[in-house]
């Protein structure tokens, strides 16, 4: 492997999802402009739409989409049509 290819400077980061206010923290080297503080220590923040705590494939709330049942009622309604 290439040496010095990865970053080297890892660090804790909380990662904060606005939809459900979930936060969680992990090492990344992500720029933060924002510090939040957890249980007495200054983590940086960064602030994320969507996590797997407010998806809906992971949470359960997921539509089906049925393709083949819109594409038949497509057909009854416009189909069958002639000029």
């Amino acid at each position: 492997m290439k040496a010095g290819l990865h970053p080297e400077s890892y660090r804790p980061v909380v990662f904060k999802d606005m939809s459900n206010d979930d936060t969680f923290i992990t090492r990344s080297t992500i720029n933060a402009k924002e510090t939040i503080e957890i249980d007495g220590v200054t983590f940086p923040l960064v602030k994320i739409e969507i996590s797997n705590t407010s998806h809906p494939f992971y949470t359960g709330k997921q539509k089906l989409v049925d393709t083949a049942g819109r594409v038949d009622k497509f057909m009854s309604r416009y189909g069958s049509r002639k000029k």
